[in-house]
């Protein structure tokens, strides 16, 4: 997917150019234009330089090999994936909003346009009322798509709405041409991300309080491109991003996210880095496949990638046994069981289930799984897992149970989520299922009743990060931290569709103005907030400059001041929340930036293996590749990975002031453990702003082994001035004993070999040699081991007689 040339007074008659020359091309393969016509469901025109069609796997295949295309991939499918959280980051206390609060110093994100693609936005909800919204700006060229919904309109705040079908309309989808969303995951987004304030914002008069998105003051436009049941397919996604750069959006929010593949074959990366190229933030949603490692995705180094987390509020909700003991969950339903204090039987859904059922579908409470007999008027336990956690209350209820109670499993730890369940119910942990389950098996007539739920704020620790967050190691570049942040992603209360009930199903007659979803989807908005209150206080910063303020100023802190834990309890990583989690008030004054142009993005194209005539299509500005390709561990990213550490390497970094006019900054290193780092130089003077000054991190190994049983070790970098103090997380990665996973080189070697020219490939055998060597499993690898296991012995007595227990000090 390429750029187009069109100079800077575009006409509609350039638009038809392209689109003819898309016919004329595609005609050349099929015997004529007219064919190429009716094949072409989209021809890409304003920015990407592309079409989606309907082909024959042959002629894709010959497509594929013309020297003109950059790739050719399948329509695939993507998945979607508050009165609260903006409180928790800082941006107002008890709902007074500072003088030093970025939302008063950005004007709440006043006139920034914020435009989001997802299934749509509920036009009708206050969040999107324009009240003391001013005229709309001239820039703005979009529109109110509504020819067959004229009960869709737009204003002042809501200024834009499109829908993108006919990639979902190709794969089988039924035809629905209105940008109105009746599914609510849209509306939701869009509204964290721009909202408006609307006072009294409650889910059945639990978190009450005024809801408002992270830019109060934006504009908001809607694009469209996922559907019912169907998702979101990439033809759709290239349309609305080549689109909404023509519109003039300044901030792109995307809460979709698939398993990481190549990035010639990924739309959302495609179509984001044209965005990028044309100055719009892209945030997206790094994923809901965790906790698994190396599961993140939108892993492209112009995107930024927001994992999930908690906030400090609770809806507690107890289940108390027969014994009386008591487990503490969470809920939002809205019915009480008939008696507060009357036990109900209490029975595990394994234990309910269907005659013609499978038991594992059973205890997940699975559709058509349960036995309505056996389930009627008890509470019934459902195990975390299958299908959504709503929907789980929606099938206890339709086979006649009293009420749920919904375990998590191993995976999910001890992240419990607060949903609108439809029948009395509530979410415990791994540790307390288990009890409860033991409690089941254990006792001749089980017994239980679950409270009402309540509410509880300044709740500790927070945040936490989710145990559905997708993990890094990134497996496409592994040089490339992924994800790039956390922010609030569970249980957030934002605007709904009126369209369907919170439970998601038409057995759910109830209607509400707001819901509390979880996922990596309500996370992106939070940051797509950040970045309008940045763009309105920072015009002139590149996306990548405003991407490095958000990260260099994120804590890895949580409100214990202790370092922030997964949902097992665990010590986070990097690796699930990137450089932590976003501080917005610190984020608009970092200090010093990691900027990144165009052309550094189409230089790490290049190493990547892209050749000279796919790159020149990804930008119509003059460009050459370098003689050499640059090593993607001195990719100026805001933070260091190094995916084999194996002796000493040395990491270029540049960063350009945005401070003061000037100043010095000093280096502070936190070394990954087993690993010495040194930074030369250790002080940076500048003396002027957007003065940009290099400095060099060497990084090396000086134990036999680093990283115990995961193989990685994680340090961190920071340059104080006394005022700024920004950090720069760095990663070392370590690959001993066979210890990194072996998916990260393998998948990256696949891409590499189809893109690189004949030289590079040249080189494949002395780097697949590196490969075993990483893992331990070549034969020179085996020999240096043998003679490192010799001398260790021979040590080892010595170490016992000098071992005396030290604290850990900076390098």
């Amino acid at each position: 997917m390429g750029a187009h040339s069109h100079g800077t007074q575009v006409t509609p008659t350039d638009y038809d150019r392209a689109t003819q020359s898309h016919y004329d091309f595609l005609g050349s393969f099929l015997g004529s234009s007219d064919k190429a016509k009716d094949a072409i469901f989209y021809s890409y025109t304003k920015h990407i330089n592309g079409f989606a069609a309907t082909l024959e796997e042959e002629v894709a295949s010959k497509l594929s090999q013309h020297p003109k295309v950059v790739s050719v991939f399948l329509n695939r499918r993507s998945k979607l994936q508050t009165t609260r959280s903006w409180g928790f980051l800082g941006l107002e206390n008890n709902g007074e909003v500072r003088a030093s609060s970025l939302w008063n110093k950005a004007r709440f994100g006043e006139d920034t346009i914020i435009g989001n693609l997802d299934t749509g936005v509920w036009p009708e909800s206050k969040s999107f009322s324009d009240d003391k919204m001013g005229p709309i700006l001239a820039k703005w060229r979009g529109i109110c798509q509504n020819d067959s919904d004229h009960t869709f309109h737009c204003n002042r705040k809501l200024i834009g709405a499109r829908y993108f079908n006919k990639g979902y309309v190709s794969a089988g989808g039924p035809l629905i041409n209105s940008p109105r969303d009746k599914e609510g995951h849209g509306t939701h987004t869009l509204s964290t991300a721009g909202g408006n304030f609307v006072s009294g914002a409650n889910i059945f008069g639990f978190g009450n309080g005024t809801a408002k998105g992270g830019s109060p003051r934006a504009r908001v436009a809607a694009y469209k491109v996922c559907w019912p049941i169907g998702g979101c397919y990439d033809a759709d996604m290239l349309a609305a991003f080549d689109v909404a750069i023509h519109d003039g959006v300044d901030v792109l929010s995307v809460s979709i996210a698939h398993d990481p593949i190549p990035l010639h074959e990924d739309s959302i990366a495609i179509g984001s880095f044209h965005a990028v190229r044309n100055g719009i933030v892209v945030v997206c949603a790094a994923g809901n496949s965790g906790p698994y490692a190396g599961t993140v995705g939108n892993v492209a180094p112009w995107q930024i990638a927001a994992a999930a987390s908690t906030i400090d509020r609770q809806f507690p909700s107890y289940v108390i046994l027969g014994n009386n003991t008591r487990f503490k969950g969470e809920s939002l339903s809205d019915t009480s069981l008939l008696s507060k204090k009357k036990l109900f039987p209490l029975i595990s859904a394994r234990n309910a289930k269907a005659a013609n059922a499978k038991a594992e579908d059973a205890e997940l409470c699975i559709d058509r799984s349960l036995d309505p007999k056996i389930v009627k008027g008890k509470i019934l336990v459902c195990l975390r897992g299958g299908i959504a956690r709503v929907e789980k209350g929606v099938q206890a209820a339709l086979a006649g149970a009293a009420g749920m109670v919904l375990a998590n499993d191993r995976d999910s730890g001890n992240q419990i989520s607060a949903d609108a369940h439809v029948l009395p119910a509530t979410h415990i942990n791994y540790k307390d299922g288990l009890a409860l389950f033991s409690y089941i098996n254990s006792t001749m007539s089980p017994l239980a009743r679950i409270t009402n739920p309540t509410m509880k704020l300044g709740t500790k620790p927070a945040p936490v990060v989710a145990a559905f967050s997708s993990q890094g190691p990134n497996t496409i570049t592994p040089e490339i931290l992924k994800p790039d942040i956390t922010a609030p992603g569970v249980s957030i209360i934002a605007a709904y569709t009126e369209a369907q009930g919170p439970a998601e199903s038409d057995f759910d007659k109830r209607r509400v103005k707001f819901n509390s979803i979880s996922g990596t989807s309500m996370s992106c908005p939070h940051i797509a907030g950040v970045v309008g209150l940045l763009k309105t206080l920072h015009p002139n910063w590149s996306p990548a400059a405003i991407k490095s303020a958000i990260m260099t100023t994120a804590s890895t802190w949580d409100n214990t001041w202790k370092p922030i834990k997964d949902a097992s309890d665990l010590q986070a990583t990097p690796f699930s929340y990137g450089g932590g989690h976003v501080q917005p008030n610190r984020a608009m004054d970092p200090g010093l930036v990691y900027d990144l142009s165009t052309n550094d993005y189409l230089d790490f194209l290049c190493a990547l293996g892209y050749n000279q005539t796919q790159i020149r299509l990804f930008s119509n500005n003059p460009y050459t590749c370098p003689s050499t390709p640059i090593s993607l561990v001195n990719f100026n990213y805001p933070s260091i990975t190094v995916p084999s550490l194996n002796g000493t390497i040395t990491v270029t970094r540049k960063v350009k002031n945005v401070g003061t006019s000037s100043g010095i900054y000093y280096a502070s290193v936190h070394c990954p453990p087993g690993v010495s780092v040194q930074i030369q130089p250790k002080t940076l003077k500048f003396e002027s702003v957007e003065e940009e000054k290099v400095f060099k991190v060497v990084i090396q190994a000086n134990k036999k082994k680093q990283g115990g049983k995961t193989g990685y070790v994680f340090g961190k970098l920071a340059w104080c001035d006394g005022e700024h103090y920004g950090e720069d997380i760095l990663i070392a990665v370590i690959t001993r004993d066979g210890l990194r996973p072996p998916s990260i080189r393998r998948l990256k070697f696949e891409f590499v070999l189809k893109m690189r020219t004949k030289e590079m490939a040249q080189k494949k055998a002395q780097d697949l040699d590196v490969g075993e060597n990483e893992g331990g499993s070549g034969k020179k690898q085996q020999q240096l081991e043998k003679k490192k296991k010799k001398k260790k012995k021979k040590k080892k007595k010595k170490k016992k007689k000098k071992k005396k227990k030290k604290k850990k000090k900076p390098c």
